[in-house]
């Protein structure tokens, strides 16, 4: 197998993959080993990939190369109910039905590759995708007054806000080169991280009154980088370090942390995202214990933090929107609409993870082994951000995962991972019109492959 094709082909599909990821818009785990654990064993790696989430992994690795691919399907929905408004006295109404996200199945991939320096240290590269969000509404309608006090009436239009099929798109790609070294029991690593972002965003034309540029001009500039503009890009760096402790022979503890990643601004959509597109990924922090009962038997209890408050086009509140002066609320602060250099968002708050997997290999099954997994996580969510959030329903808590790992010959490894979210929802008022409640719900589901050689 050629390397350089191979990761060209899989960097053109994690360019190409989004989806609503499992905690907030972050898959549970990276690599299908640690996705059958719910994403835990951070102390105990067994893989290259595991570098993408502890730099320090490896230098406990011999040379490897891993390879992986999942199918991950997101079920999202949304509950609109009925109305006293609709429509009328200012209200944006949205058609009172349940409307299904059409987009349900994407690929994720991962790539990885660990090469033995000396007899404590090595260099490990990997290329994942992890992140993303994505909705695809081609249903829904909303009702509201197109020119408010206007000689237009009230009418209908379709689309989730009305104005056509409606969604989001966002990828994340993500490329490291981690550097390892082991001291006596002490193991660390560090990291440069290069991500490449995509996005795209369609329907949310009905915002654009809500718009720092369209305040700026007095109401008489329409935005140009809000909506329906295709695809953009966007590439930033960060860094990111790890340890591994072998406190006892059966014992080990790890912890890890990836830096904000500041990236360049989506152009294109400088009127949706605060600070003029601006949409940065999030810093995180991990903790990881290990024990091993037996040769055969492990436990691992990690836990996770993403801090979403770092980036204020995810975690600004969407009431801000009522500064705008434009939404007609007195509001006098053009930095808090749409694109503004403090503009509303989707009021996301950071999320706490707790993740515990079992590893077990058989004593009559030397070349087999079984992995489980449970996490549970906080929701970003709240009550009053729920309209925005139809965009992005990121409100699963809770995944169980199973996964079988077999040794082949030539120390080849075919692992293959299932991991099951049930269904999680959020209910709240409306932003623009308080006399109807919107319910996001979601489900997922993942089947990965993975092949070590």
């Amino acid at each position: 197998m050629k390397a350089l094709p191979l990761a060209a082909t899989i960097s053109l599909l994690a360019i190409s993959a989004g989806a609503n990821a499992t905690n907030g818009y972050f898959t549970h785990g990276i690599g299908s080993h640690n996705k059958a654990l719910a994403g835990a064993g951070l102390a105990q790696p067994s893989q290259a990939i595991d570098a993408a989430s502890n730099p320090a992994a490896g230098a406990l690795l011999e040379d490897q190369w891993n390879a992986g691919l999942a199918l991950f399907s997101p079920r999202r929905e949304y509950t609109a109910s009925s109305s006293l408004a609709n429509g009328n006295g200012g209200a944006f109404t949205l058609e009172p039905d349940t409307v299904k996200s059409e987009s349900n199945w994407f690929a994720i991939p991962y790539l990885a590759k660990n090469w033995r320096l000396s007899e404590d240290s090595a260099v490990t590269f990997s290329l994942y995708g992890r992140g993303g969000m994505n909705t695809n509404y081609i249903d829904g309608s909303a009702s509201f007054d197109p020119d408010g006090p206007g000689p237009a009436g009230v009418g209908t239009y379709p689309g989730t806000f009305g104005s056509g099929d409606t969604g989001v798109n966002l990828s994340q790609m993500f490329i490291e080169a981690a550097y390892s070294v082991q001291l006596d029991s002490l193991t660390l690593g560090l990291a440069p991280v290069v991500a490449i972002q995509r996005f795209e965003a369609t329907g949310l034309s009905a915002f654009g009154p809500y718009t720092a540029s369209f305040a700026e001009s007095g109401g008489t500039v329409s935005p140009t980088n809000l909506t329906n503009n295709g695809s953009d890009y966007s590439y930033g760096y960060g860094a990111k370090a790890g340890v591994i402790w072998q406190a006892t022979d059966a014992l080990s503890l790890a912890t890890s942390y990836q830096s904000k990643i500041t990236m360049s601004e989506f152009d294109q959509y400088s009127d949706l995202f605060a600070e003029g597109g601006s949409f940065g990924i999030p810093a995180s922090f991990k903790v990881g214990s290990s024990y091993a009962f037996s040769p055969q038997l492990s436990i691992h209890l990690d836990g996770e933090r993403t801090f979403y408050s770092d980036v204020p086009s995810v975690s600004n509140s969407s009431t801000l929107v009522f500064n705008c002066p434009t939404a007609g609320q007195g509001g006098t602060n053009v930095s808090n609409c749409a694109g503004g250099a403090n503009g509303f968002g989707f009021g996301w708050s950071d999320v706490d993870a707790v993740k515990l997997g079992v590893t077990w290999q058989p004593e009559r099954m030397a070349n087999t082994t079984f992995r489980g997994g449970y996490s549970h996580a906080d929701q970003p969510i709240s009550n009053e951000d729920v309209l925005l959030n139809i965009l992005a329903p990121g409100v699963i808590e809770q995944h169980f995962t199973f996964g079988v790992s077999q040794q082949l010959a030539n120390n080849q490894t075919l692992s293959v991972a299932l991991m099951y979210a049930p269904e999680s929802s959020v209910k709240g008022t409306s932003l623009f019109d308080p006399t109807q409640t919107i319910e996001l719900t979601m489900s997922q589901f993942e089947i990965e492959v993975g092949f070590s050689w």
